[in-house]
């Protein structure tokens, strides 16, 4: 039977609107309508009280949540309890995320992912590889150990078909231009990240095929008067994607607020690095042996570096809005919309409109979720 969502503000693509209801039918979106229209009339209906609906979020780059992190468990059951965690705070699409590991993890996590996508497990668009091509210079909380050349083995297990997509950060400084230039033939979305890299090699690396910038500004060359570094290539470029941890630790809220001003609209995208905390009660976890705690919402180690963060995509757009002064609209679509054009997604994820999947989330006026929808399935609320 045809669900009819009521009484909501609905964030179009023409910008928010009241007065409509939307339609779902097996999971998608058939149409925006009146309240008068008959197919309203004869739909179940559920009334959003006057609350905000979104397109639900999709998040690039997580790591864990509810207590799982997915170098640990790269299984079909810690892939369904991130996504679990997640959804909580709006996720509706996500890419567990490997963190640099050995050749054995890496493909068991593959495998993970396509039995994942496979059975269905909600939420779940496919997986991404940060690492292990990396560079060590800037390696963050990753274990050098792990690092290495890719080759040809390396490609042909990244470069694997399955169900969903598949999102590689490496160094461009790391990896020829024949590498890039496979991955990226084989369907592989790749993305600099953890990288010195200069200015000129990123360019390169652009023309080459990379299509995004993992958490810009860190673990990357910065933004300087005589080299402009990854940064500057990245905000320079129109066709590329950023991602941005907006957690008020990773960026400063003026940095954010000049990379979005710089940058091609639409291009900018939040996302979590999020670790096993985010929805969990338990504020450590152990990361290659070392214990990671959760203070004053970071993740750091006894050193202080980061660790990835404890950060929910629910809280990214609040903070998109209240700390960096982001419209709404603007924050919402940051998280939904331009992370599913970045996937190659956005002809069936990050619009409410019709012919899309019924991914979405129910905001209150303090922009906390009251309802989360996978599919067409109230999953929360």
């Amino acid at each position: 039977m045809t669900l009819a969502l009521v009484n909501g503000r609905v964030l179009t693509d023409n910008g928010f609107q009241g007065g409509f209801a939307v339609l779902i039918d097996d999971g998608k979106i058939t149409g925006l309508a009146l309240p008068s229209d008959p197919r309203v009339r004869a739909a179940e209906r559920h009334d959003l009280g006057g609350r905000t609906l979104l397109p639900g979020f999709i998040d690039c780059q997580v790591n864990g949540g509810g207590g799982v992190l997915f170098n640990d468990a790269p299984t079909v059951d810690a892939i369904r309890r991130i996504g679990e965690a997640h959804a909580k705070f709006g996720t509706t699409g996500f890419l567990p995320t490997l963190i640099s590991d050995d050749a054995e993890v890496m493909a068991k996590a593959i495998d993970a992912v396509n039995e994942a996508v496979a059975q269905g497990v909600p939420g779940v668009l496919g997986i991404h590889l940060e690492g292990p091509f990396i560079a060590p210079e800037r390696k963050g909380v990753h274990d050098p150990a792990k690092f290495r050349i890719a080759d040809a083995s390396d490609v042909a297990m990244v470069a694997r078909r399955h169900g969903g997509v598949t999102l590689l950060t490496l160094a461009p400084e790391r990896a020829s231009a024949a590498v890039l230039q496979e991955l990226v033939a084989n369907g592989v979305i790749v993305a600099a990240g953890h990288t010195a890299a200069d200015y000129d090699t990123t360019r390169n690396a652009l023309a080459t095929g990379i299509r995004g910038f993992t958490h810009l500004f860190n673990a990357m060359t910065p933004f300087t008067s005589r080299e402009p570094g990854v940064v500057g290539a990245a905000l320079e470029d129109p066709a590329s994607w950023c991602g941005l941890i907006v957690d008020g630790h990773h960026v400063h809220p003026a940095s954010l607020r000049v990379a979005i001003a710089a940058k091609a609209r639409e291009k900018m995208m939040l996302v979590t690095d999020a670790m096993p905390p985010v929805g969990s009660d338990d504020p450590t976890f152990v990361l290659k042996g070392e214990t990671i705690t959760v203070k004053d919402g970071v993740c750091q180690t006894a050193d202080g570096t980061l660790a990835g963060s404890a950060l929910d995509m629910a809280t990214a757009v609040r903070n998109t809005i209240n700390m960096v002064g982001v419209p709404y609209d603007e924050a919402a679509r940051m998280a939904s919309t331009y992370p599913a054009a970045f996937l190659g997604l956005g002809a069936t994820h990050g619009h409410i409109a019709a012919g899309y999947r019924a991914d979405l989330v129910v905001m209150d006026d303090r922009h906390e979720v009251v309802e989360t929808w996978i599919g067409g399935v109230r999953v929360v609320g």
